[in-house]
Formats: C-alpha cells, sequence, structure tokens
C-alpha cells in the first residue's frame, strides 16, 4: 500500500483536489471532473495502441539492427529515420516519449532519439497540410525548413553537452522503464 502512495501519489492528490473543488465550488468542480475524464478516456484511447506497438518493435527488431540504422556510427541514416519516424507519426506528443526510451534501450544514439521527438512534435505529414492549406504553401516551407535546422542542432548541442555518465544514465532509465 505504501508503495502503491508513494507511486501515484501526484495522481491522487489531484483527486483529493478535484473532489475539494468539488465540494467547495460545485459548478467549477463538476466542470473539472468532466475535463479530467476526458482527459483521462483520450488518453486510453491512445496509449494501448502505443504499448502495442512497443511490444512489436521490441520483438520484432533486434538491438543490432537498430544499433546498425539508428547507433552511434548511423550517421545521416539515422538522422533520416528518426526524423521520418517522427514526421510520420500520429497522436499526441505524450505517446512519444514510450517510444523514444525504446530507441534508447535498442541503441539508438541520443541525438537520433532527439531528433525523432522533435520531429513527432513539429513536423507532422498532417500538420504539414493543415499548414500549407491554411498559411500558404511558402510559410509552410519556410517553417518546417527553420524546424529541420533547429531540430538537428539543438538534438547535437543537447548530445554534446551531456557528459559520458549523464548519457549512460539515461540509457540504464531508458533500459530500467521497460
Amino acid at each position: 500500500m505504501r508503495n502503491f502512495i508513494k507511486r501515484y501519489r501526484a495522481a491522487l492528490v489531484l483527486l483529493a483536489l478535484n473532489i475539494f473543488i468539488l465540494i467547495v465550488f460545485p459548478v467549477i468542480g463538476r466542470k473539472s471532473m468532466e475535463l479530467t475524464f476526458y482527459n483521462a478516456k483520450e488518453m486510453l484511447m491512445v496509449i494501448p495502441p502505443i504499448f502495442i506497438l512497443l511490444g512489436l518493435l521490441d520483438v520484432w527488431v533486434k538491438r543490432e539492427t537498430m544499433i546498425k540504422l539508428m547507433g552511434e556510427k548511423s550517421g545521416v541514416t539515422g538522422v533520416v529515420i528518426a526524423f521520418l519516424m517522427g514526421s510520420a507519426a500520429a497522436g499526441p506528443l505524450y505517446a512519444a516519449f514510450p517510444i523514444a526510451g525504446m530507441l534508447l534501450k535498442k541503441g539508438s544514439r541520443l541525438s537520433n532519439v532527439l531528433i525523432f521527438i522533435g520531429a513527432w512534435s513539429t513536423t507532422k505529414i498532417p500538420l504539414l497540410l493543415f499548414e500549407a492549406s491554411a498559411m500558404g504553401w511558402k510559410f509552410m516551407v519556410t517553417r518546417f525548413l527553420i524546424n529541420l535546422v533547429g531540430i538537428g542542432v539543438i538534438a547535437l548541442i543537447i548530445e554534446r553537452l551531456l557528459g559520458s555518465e549523464e548519457k549512460a544514465e539515461i540509457y540504464e532509465k531508458a533500459a530500467a522503464a521497460n
């Protein structure tokens, strides 16, 4: 029981806060509960398919293959694969983090994982198409190119700024989480 409380203390505090608001301010509390249940339902619709895909990735893709394609010596190939994976992805950004953890566990280079997360958050293909129709192709292409350069530069800077012990800790935590 103690481990349960420790593990879920943030969620339990938010639940208690929601109940308190419901009692003290019923109108606001009902709206808060509605939003909480809506967000929980939305997450429950996204998370199970992600975990199924993670399981398949874990079983189907060998560590050696991932190291070859996205590891330390993957070069431009790893960058392109990471960028395409992130851009082709569907779903909210929080769905990218379990996949990023799996990529780290399988031996992907840290900068490639950061590129994957950056691409997922800013260069999704449906977003680009919507942006082109709403804002124009010139705007979309300009923002895409800026993001393309920015994502790569930020990923490389972060990788270079981290020491070998910090990188090792990141890889250890990724291996322990999955």
